[in-house]
């Protein structure tokens, strides 16, 4: 898929970009201020990294779609056939705290669809991608998931899962892990290092759009918490939960769900 390698190498490009840029900010006490609506917490980071994608991604692709967490909505976004969906800093509140585990997200959408991602974490120097027809990789090796069960899983998650009534018979016995950086913790499921990545809230795009397609092409089962598949470039940018995990597994946090 030559168009989707294509992208691929422009998302890797302005990743490794946005991660300069957010590295100038970073343990150096950049601005924050506290979005509308208890949205969470915005740095000049942020704002700078996602000027700078915009630019570079726009500039050589003008004909594709936008969607970010930090662009005003632009609701022609859906009548391009290719969209943009970015995060330009994923784990802000990580990042504000000078932890390393924060994450810029780019994603590629065709027709609903992740055709090329890359989750990028400058700190570590981590790049995971991948592309429709490839597999996943990590720093250019390809990853896989696990194939354990629910039973003692390491399971990356939020804390308030334990006490959701979404579950048939209460939580099964997996332990709850957490990393701030949505995009990471489904990478960190599609490499397998954890066992799983589980939400029962919907989640914006932007937070999962690349991981999801590096955790496919790696081989995890991907889908929202129903079990359907995911679709990108929706209206209202949002995605019903997800369930992230080896194909065993998949199937028993799915099934330990009402």
């Amino acid at each position: 898929m030559q168009g989707a390698q294509a992208d691929l190498d422009l998302l890797t490009a302005a990743a490794r970009g946005a991660g300069q840029i957010a590295l100038r900010y970073w343990r150096r006490d950049p601005q924050v201020w506290d979005k509308a609506d208890n949205a969470g917490p915005v740095t000049e980071a942020d704002l700078a990294v996602n000027d700078a994608l915009q630019a570079h991604l726009m500039g050589a692709r003008p004909a594709y779609g936008w969607l970010s967490e930090e662009s005003e909505a632009d609701p022609s976004r859906q009548d391009a056939q290719h969209c943009f969906i970015i995060d330009p800093i994923d784990g802000t509140r990580a990042f504000i705290d000078g932890q390393e585990g924060f994450a810029h997200s780019l994603a590629v959408a065709r027709d609903g669809r992740i055709v090329a991602a890359v989750v990028h974490l400058p700190v570590p120097d981590l790049t995971y991608a991948a592309h429709a027809d490839g597999p996943a990789t990590l720093n250019g090796q390809p990853i896989a998931p696990t194939d354990v069960g629910v039973e003692g899983a390491r399971v990356l998650t939020y804390r308030a899962i334990a006490d959701s009534p979404d579950w048939r018979d209460g939580m099964p016995g997996f332990r709850r892990e957490f990393r701030s950086s949505l995009a990471w913790r489904l990478c960190l499921a599609a490499e397998g290092r954890f066992d799983a990545a589980l939400s029962l809230r919907a989640a914006w795009e932007w937070d999962i759009a690349a991981g999801a397609l590096i955790a496919e092409r790696a081989g995890a089962r991907v889908t929202d918490r129903r079990g359907q598949p995911m679709r990108f470039n929706s209206t209202r940018a949002q995605v019903d939960g997800l369930i992230v995990a080896g194909q065993r597994l998949h199937g028993q946090l799915l099934a330990a769900l009402a």
